[in-house]
């Protein structure tokens, strides 16, 4: 490794810890109860969605006499904010709101989220904290490939990289390459990126004739993915860096959410006094004690434009008591309790694929979606079937299948391979259909 721990009290970069990472639990637990306080009464009095759920519930903000009682708050899901499309979970007036992000969702049904000029400096203010977290150090230079526009990754990256001090590379996605020269040229310290595509950039720099061990990197800061252990291991022998876990979904924030320390890398650190974990049954929503397996849950403690209230991440991990700092860790999250697939960090729906399917004429709505591992990257292929009368070996067969990747590739965000085949083709399933085949853990 390039780069070495440090005190508990400190950094790993070698600054001191704002007070708030080193508070007792105590101080931390009173913190939190106090924000979560307002949070709740601010999303009730002010988005009428919320306010309804809670009357629902027979709930009121002021039943939250400790963090416990937040059990008997409704859950959050994606369903609420596509319910509410566009604008509807924002809690202050439009014009209040500075910057608008989505994550993908169904076809013109994106999840929207908003943040208010104070919700921006949160965001690179826990960014920061992030990349200070990681080992980063102000001065040196980071080179961003998350992608930029309403994907969070980029810009969360790049503000909090500013934010801690770094000279920022801007450089986006795709073009690898060309992002080879410039870590050549421009010799980054830090490097921001989804894991897979660290791989993709080592292979490059291989076929380019060069050691990926010899680069100026010493830190990858590795999230929009779940990626294991293992695909750690292997980017710190082939790179000779640090990858360090950085967590995060745009529903609460973006990146940022929480991070790995670079001195113990044992699980992100879930930045506690802005977020409220919890672990719940993914089957009943029941809260599970700390460091039980369940589905995470996160309540906002200070956004302003967009609060949320047990968002279902639908993230499978556990609660960790804090090691580095006083705040709990999360165990690395390598998987997810619904049929969502990753595909080099853009979320994929297979009901996403199916309005898409459902919008070409000649295909039938019977289809399957393959993942496979080609190298370090994820493949996903779509095998779906011509309608019946239609011409499998002809014209028909090859115009529906670029017109369905065109589609996919514009809604969604992601490449993938059309396979169109013949009616019949695709194995019918008695009950729930199998969408998803994963043949990359075989």
């Amino acid at each position: 490794m390039k780069s070495k721990g440090a005190g508990a009290m400190t950094s790993a970069g070698g600054f001191p810890l704002e007070p708030i990472e080193r508070a007792s639990v105590d101080e931390l637990r009173a913190l939190q109860l106090e924000r979560l306080r307002w949070s709740l009464d601010h999303a009730y009095r002010n988005v009428a969605h919320y306010r309804a759920k809670f009357d629902a519930a027979g709930v009121r903000p002021e039943d939250l006499r400790s963090l416990e009682d937040l059990a008997r708050f409704p859950f959050t899901t994606k369903a609420d904010l596509r319910e509410t499309y566009p604008f509807g979970m924002f809690a202050v007036p439009r014009e209040q709101v500075v910057r608008i992000h989505a994550s993908s969702g169904t076809t013109g049904k994106p999840t929207v989220v908003g943040y208010t000029a104070r919700d921006i400096d949160t965001w690179a203010n826990l960014m920061a904290r992030s990349i200070r977290a990681a080992g980063a150090r102000p001065g040196e230079i980071a080179h961003v490939s998350y992608g930029y526009g309403l994907f969070t990754g980029g810009l969360g990256a790049h503000y909090g990289a500013e934010r801690l001090g770094l000279t920022v590379v801007p450089f986006g996605g795709g073009q690898t390459e060309r992002q080879v020269q410039l870590i050549t040229d421009f010799r980054p310290a830090v490097i921001m990126v989804t894991p897979s595509y660290m791989l993709a950039i080592a292979d490059e720099i291989e076929r380019q004739g060069l050691d990926p061990r010899g680069t100026s990197l010493r830190i990858g800061i590795f999230g929009a993915e779940p990626w294991t252990n293992e695909m750690r291991a292997e980017i710190e022998k082939r790179l000779a860096i640090d990858a360090v876990d950085l967590y995060g979904l745009s529903e609460v924030m973006g990146p940022g959410v929480a991070c790995e320390c670079l001195e113990t890398k044992d699980g992100p650190t879930v930045w506690e006094d802005h977020f409220y974990p919890e672990i719940v049954d993914p089957e009943t929503g029941a809260p599970l004690p700390e460091g039980e397996f369940g589905e995470l849950v996160y309540t906002s403690l200070s956004k302003e434009a967009l609060p949320i209230v047990r968002y279902r991440t639908r993230d499978l991990t556990r609660l960790l008591p804090g090691t580095a700092r006083t705040m709990r860790r999360i165990q690395k999250i390598t998987g997810r309790s619904d049929d969502m697939m990753i595909v080099r960090g853009v979320n994929v729906f297979p009901s996403q694929i199916e309005e898409l399917i459902l919008q070409r004429p000649n295909l039938a709505p019977h289809y399957v979606c393959e993942l496979e591992r080609e190298g370090p990257l994820d493949v996903l292929t779509v095998r779906v079937e011509l309608k019946a009368g239609e011409h499998h070996d002809g014209a028909d067969a090859v115009g529906a299948a670029a017109a369905l990747e065109h589609a996919i590739k514009t809604y969604i965000g992601v490449t993938v391979t059309v396979k169109v085949e013949p009616p019949g083709a695709i194995e019918r399933s008695i009950g729930k259909a199998k969408r998803v085949i994963d043949k990359r853990r075989r």
